[in-house]
């Protein structure tokens, strides 16, 4: 025999709760035959909520006992918020897991094998690339985590709004190893500056912070991976002017 739940939520011509369709992929998925009711309007959301004493919808019950919302229904189900809560490396990890296969193809592409030496050029400029895109795409808020511990960024807040240039730019020029002279020793400045400005943050004064490296308001802690980051964009740089010597 099937279990039974019930579903109320909004779905109207204009928009379709996508917290509603998450909470009935759930209940399918786990096995409920599911009564699914519509709120087909923007009214009807807004009465049902006030007449039956709900902050929001969907409202879902399971054999007869009211369970609440999404988040609720995941609890019940013995699942973990969504979306997670609290800090995560996911986003920089993301990155890395992305453009390290990105390298590999692309060297096998261009150069018709594997060198272990050019992946890894590569890797770190791919990198760079979508880490600069990833705070430009909303500059005021890299700026804002960003002056919270680089100790340039403190005394002078312009340069703030200048290092995800640096890094996307340098990026592209990496890859092709295009003015070495002149790319290089600005990334090794700069990178050098963060790995300077996270160990004095982290390691030194103990803060907990939020990094900036993914873009302002990311849940991605201040530490291990940051200072990975600039370490990797400062041998990238060492790398270049050796290559160019």
């Amino acid at each position: 025999m099937s279990k039974k739940a019930i579903i109320h939520r909004m779905v109207t011509p204009d928009h379709l709760c996508p917290w509603g369709v998450k909470a009935l992929d759930l209940l399918r998925r786990n096995g409920f035959e599911v009564e699914d009711n519509h709120l087909e309007s923007m009214d009807a959301n807004k009465a049902y909520k006030e007449e039956q004493g709900y902050d929001e919808t969907p409202q879902i019950w399971i054999e007869g006992e009211h369970i609440g919302g999404y988040d609720a229904l995941r609890e019940h189900l013995g699942m973990k918020p969504d979306p997670k809560e609290g800090e995560t490396y996911q986003p920089v990890l993301a990155v890395f897991a992305v453009t390290l296969p990105a390298a590999f193809t692309t060297c096998l592409a261009i150069e018709g094998g594997l060198d272990l030496i050019r992946i890894i050029e590569l890797f770190i400029a791919f990198s760079m690339i979508v880490l600069g895109i990833l705070k430009l795409q909303d500059l005021q808020s890299f700026a804002t985590g960003f002056v919270q511990y680089d100790v340039v960024a403190r005394r002078y807040v312009p340069y703030s709004y200048v290092y995800p240039f640096i890094e996307a730019g340098a990026g592209v020029l990496m890859i092709a190893s295009l003015w070495p002279w002149f790319v290089a020793p600005i990334v090794l400045i700069a990178s050098t500056i963060g790995a300077v400005s996270i160990i004095k943050a982290v390691y030194i004064e103990k803060r907990d912070l939020n990094c900036a490296c993914v873009g302002g308001g990311s849940s991605v802690p201040l530490g291990f991976i940051s200072l990975t980051e600039n370490l990797m964009m400062m041998a990238m740089a060492i790398w270049m002017m050796a290559k160019a010597s």
